[in-house]
């Protein structure tokens, strides 16, 4: 038996990684002559890094300046000319000192995430995917830009200060030091919500209370984000705030003006970075899960994304996450055979989370005997 193992992560338990080599344990406890294949997957945001550095992707790190200037330590991965970068590894909530407030949401920026770029265009990469989420920054790209040499400038033809909160000042951008390179690299970045730049479903509104912003801070980013938008037209001509430009604090704002960026599916990206369809063709058995399968789950996030291209091969899939609160029959409908949940083995839901590797194990080992 050939069995494909590709999870996502097991948020505050696992990485996909980890919940993959569980799973292994457990089919092999099974099927202890089966053929395994670990592919961690990820929906393009955190995550991506870690499936493609498991797909062959050869990970580095750089000292980067973090969203309210510290500096910090920052992985990317790279393989031939094809670079990985989660904006998260440099710009990330997760960096900030203690909970985020208005203040740092105002003043963070994405200069960091423009400096992986740069240390990826130094390595000779030629198509750069970026994976969004967990961000710190509503400051449309703008930092990340700034690393690479754009300068925004003020009336009186000064560079603002970085932040989102600082757009709101800027007439015009001096392109004079912008990185060359940029115009000929192909930029693929994974996006998987239609969020506009500006407005009341733009970055600022929907996002922005998530980075600490109070209602006043969010009024102020999203006059600033209209603004980038207004001078980024000007000075290139193109409209970058259109659906999908809202993700991680409008990032994808700067980049929509100033290279043939594409925007993508999250999942669609991953599984093209880690060669998934190959893998799924000479598979007999899919076995997914991430932390929690739910109604989110099913609009297509990574394990039923996986799942759906599995029915579609015939291919049975087994499920396992932390909890499960999609019925059989909504699971059924993508292909998911047998599912099963660490919160209806383990004694307590903080046992589920702490022993996460060990339930896995488990949950897989039962499902497949009784299967």
């Amino acid at each position: 038996m050939r069995i494909l193992i590709a999870p996502d992560k097991f948020k505050g338990s696992l990485t996909a990684a980890e919940a993959a080599d569980a799973m292994a344990e457990g089919a092999l406890s099974v099927y202890p002559d089966a053929q395994i294949t670990r592919v961690p997957i990820a929906d393009g945001g955190e995550g991506t890094l870690e499936a493609a550095v498991a797909a062959g992707f050869e990970e580095r790190n750089n000292a980067v300046v973090g969203p309210i200037l510290r500096p910090v330590g920052a992985s990317w991965a790279i393989k031939g000319t094809t670079a990985v970068i989660e904006t998260a590894q440099a710009s990330g909530l997760a960096l900030l000192d203690g909970e985020p407030t208005p203040e740092l949401a105002a003043r963070a920026h994405s200069y960091g995430a423009g400096q992986l770029i740069a240390a990826a265009l130094d390595a000779g990469a030629t198509e750069i995917v970026l994976g969004l989420g967990g961000s710190a920054m509503t400051d449309g790209g703008s930092g990340a830009l700034r690393a690479l040499g754009l300068s925004p400038l003020d009336a009186a033809g000064n560079v603002v200060p970085l932040g989102g909160a600082a757009l709101a000042d800027v007439v015009a951008v001096d392109t004079t030091a912008l990185d060359p390179r940029l115009a000929r690299a192909r930029f693929r970045i994974a996006v998987d919500v239609r969020n506009p730049l500006s407005g009341p479903e733009g970055a600022a509104h929907v996002f922005g209370p998530q980075k600490g912003a109070d209602a006043e801070t969010v009024e102020v980013l999203d006059a600033g984000l209209r603004t980038w938008a207004r001078v980024l037209a000007e000075a290139t001509g193109r409209d970058v705030d259109v659906p999908g430009s809202g993700a991680a604090g409008g990032f994808p704002a700067a980049f929509l003006a100033f290279t043939d960026a594409e925007l993508e599916s999250g999942f669609d990206l991953v599984a093209d970075l880690v060669g998934l369809d190959a893998q799924l063709d000479g598979a007999d058995l899919v076995i997914t899960g991430e932390g929690s399968l739910d109604g989110q789950s099913l609009t297509g996030k990574a394990p039923i994304a996986l799942a759906d291209r599995a029915r579609d091969r015939g291919i049975p899939v087994v499920a396992v996450a932390g909890r499960i609160l999609a019925t059989p029959d909504e699971l059924a409908e993508h292909g998911i055979e047998v599912a099963g949940a660490l919160v209806d083995l383990a004694p307590t839901p903080a046992e589920a989370i702490a022993e996460g590797g060990a339930y896995v194990r488990r949950a897989v080992a039962e499902l497949l005997a009784g299967a």
